[in-house]
């Protein structure tokens, strides 16, 4: 009894132990963001504590500039148009390297995730060499195809995780009752993995919405988006504003990251079902 006691008063110690570091890693890795916040509201113009008074100053000045609001306007036209597209090419492309006859797919995946793992100023050079010849550097374009291939490697991971529990007797049936592919995609096959789509979709657009490299690369003066606008307020003038618009930016984070999460519960959900 003894023995019991003493099993459960060590594992009781360890938890607490195993909780305690649990706590400060996360602290070590919050803490940065968490030091933004409160300078944002500061009424000094210095990045510095202790804060010299209260003020929302600097979310009005970020809110009403006109630099800011095309910046923003840009971020969000290009993610979007390059998240449309990383989407369908992604989906397709996980829906093609899913089957089992698809030639070449152990060479053909490493391509695709690419820009994931290379080096971001190799990619973004990689894409300014391209481009240039195509005149395609300092247009909208030439970003969004660029964005948009930045962002297709999440789409294709997770359409390709989803479509690993994913039944194929459906397809066989639904192929039985005489429907033809594309009704049978449309019918049977994306409902199952929209929400697998969806996730890939808003990985996609928080890859664009940012990114600051390849911006630098091959946009001009017209495509310039928040991060790329954040960078030259740091570079040129130490302008408070961009602590208002980053404490924005996480919170944006944070609700980007819980509907990611909760269309990962609706996938799993959705998989269940299946089974």
């Amino acid at each position: 009894m003894q023995d019991k006691r003493n099993t459960v008063r060590t594992e009781r110690v360890a938890c607490r132990w195993v909780r305690l570091h649990s706590a400060l890693v996360l602290f070590f890795l919050v803490a940065p963001i968490l030091a933004i916040i409160p300078l944002s509201f500061n009424s000094g113009s210095y990045f510095s504590y202790p804060l010299q008074g209260f003020s929302l100053r600097w979310y009005e000045q970020a809110l009403t500039s006109a630099d800011w609001q095309r910046a923003l306007l840009n971020s969000v036209a290009i993610g979007a148009a390059s998240t449309l597209i990383a989407t369908c090419l992604g989906t397709l492309a996980a829906l093609g390297l899913s089957r089992t006859q698809f030639p070449l797919r152990a060479i053909v995946m490493p391509i695709i995730i690419s820009p994931m793992v290379v080096p971001i100023v190799v990619v973004a050079a990689g894409f300014y060499l391209v481009f240039a010849p195509l005149g395609l550097v300092n247009s909208y374009p030439g970003v969004v195809l660029a964005h948009a291939a930045l962002g297709t490697p999440f789409v294709v991971i997770t359409v390709s995780a989803s479509l690993l529990s994913f039944d194929q007797s459906l397809l066989r049936a639904a192929s039985g009752l005489g429907a033809p592919p594309w009704v049978t995609f449309r019918r049977v096959t994306l409902p199952l993995i929209t929400p697998a789509v969806a996730t890939g979709s808003v990985f996609a657009f928080a890859t664009s919405f940012d990114e600051v490299i390849v911006i630098l690369f091959i946009g001009g003066p017209d495509q310039k988006t928040v991060p790329r606008q954040m960078w030259s307020g740091i570079r040129d003038s130490i302008d408070p504003s961009i602590l208002a618009v980053a404490t924005m930016l996480i919170v944006f984070a944070v609700l980007l990251f819980a509907s990611i999460n909760w269309l990962r519960n609706r996938a799993s959900a959705a998989s269940q079902a299946m089974v």
